[in-house]
């Protein structure tokens, strides 16, 4: 599975990382959230890994409501794999970040595989001023922030959804989220083909070396075998470097303003859709072809559109 050669790009299109003064592209809005989704649907993304926010101050928020708003216009307009996040934000309880998954029964969704330190206050330093009063603070706490993914916190969203048939993105910052990986595999609660998704350049956790890249793929093959797809993610001005590389390697890969807001050095990137057309460009130049919604599904074994409950 991991050596075929039509690529999925996923596009991962606000997050909880960035805050509204680092971009006037950030998706904020259900409206907004939905239009990048859409825009990143037709410039090549396969999947869109979808975050909320409040509408009137650009936080994070898993409240369904406005899951089930941006989704269900989603679908409406496009055919494209919608990635429900059980990340949220470190600030959230475990509670809190289930419930889009668990009530609106996405075709995916992710899901973190260790708890880590989770930095971004090294941002500070590049802001002077910010629009809304959570933000500094959101960024300054992050120095002292657990972002808590226990094993018991792991079984419960993969209990919680396992009558759904949500399939998940594992997400992987570092090499022992893997072997945590593969112990929910032996639990039967993971099951193949797995989606690992391999995160570089997060502070705590892998950096976004070459070699990094390599051990990630080295560990995955050796403990999934030929039963996973791999994706990768790099955060920051790694975000295209790091999909070259995975892509030569064999891996899918994944794009987006959640994890960069640049499209080139010093140039914001002015939506979603250009980081995905610019990872098409890159990928077809290096004789790879793009995989459609559908291909990923099939590729995926995921339970279609139609068997969502948005």
């Amino acid at each position: 599975m991991a050596n075929r050669r039509k690529v999925i790009i996923t596009c991962a299109v606000t997050g909880s990382i960035h805050t509204p003064s680092m971009s006037p592209y950030l998706p904020v809005t259900p409206r907004e959230i939905a239009e990048a989704a859409i825009g990143a649907a037709e410039a090549g993304a396969a999947i869109v890994h979808l975050h909320a926010r409040d509408p009137v101050d650009g936080s994070p928020t898993q409240d369904h409501r406005y899951f089930r708003e941006f989704a269900a216009e989603i679908k409406r307009r496009c055919d494209v794999v919608l990635n429900f996040t059980t990340g949220g934000a470190a600030t959230m309880t475990i509670e809190e970040r289930l419930q889009p998954a668990l009530q609106l029964k996405p075709e995916v969704a992710s899901l973190n595989m260790g708890s880590m330190n989770f930095g971004l206050y090294e941002m500070l330093g590049r802001y002077k001023d910010f629009k809304h009063d959570w933000e500094k603070p959101y960024l300054e706490g992050s120095d002292e922030r657990i972002f808590k993914n226990t094993f018991k916190d792991i079984a419960y969203i993969l209990q919680s959804c396992s009558e759904n048939a949500t399939r998940f993105e594992i997400e992987c910052y570092d090499i022992g989220h893997l072997y945590t990986a593969a112990h929910f595999v032996d639990r039967g609660l993971i099951k193949p083909p797995f989606l690992i998704q391999s995160v570089f350049g997060i502070r705590g956790g892998i950096g976004n070396h070459p070699e990094d890249v390599i051990h990630m793929k080295r560990t995955a093959d050796r403990l999934f075998g030929d039963a996973y797809y791999w994706s990768v993610l790099g955060a920051g001005r790694a975000q295209m470097q790091i999909a070259a590389q995975a892509a030569v390697m064999g891996g899918n890969v994944r794009v987006g303003l959640e994890d960069s807001l640049w499209i080139g050095r010093g140039q914001l990137a002015k939506s979603n859709a250009e980081q995905v057309a610019k990872a098409k460009r890159m990928l077809e130049e290096l004789g790879l072809a793009v995989a459609s919604a559908n291909e990923a599904r099939e590729m995926l074994k995921l339970k279609g559109a139609r068997n969502v409950a948005f």
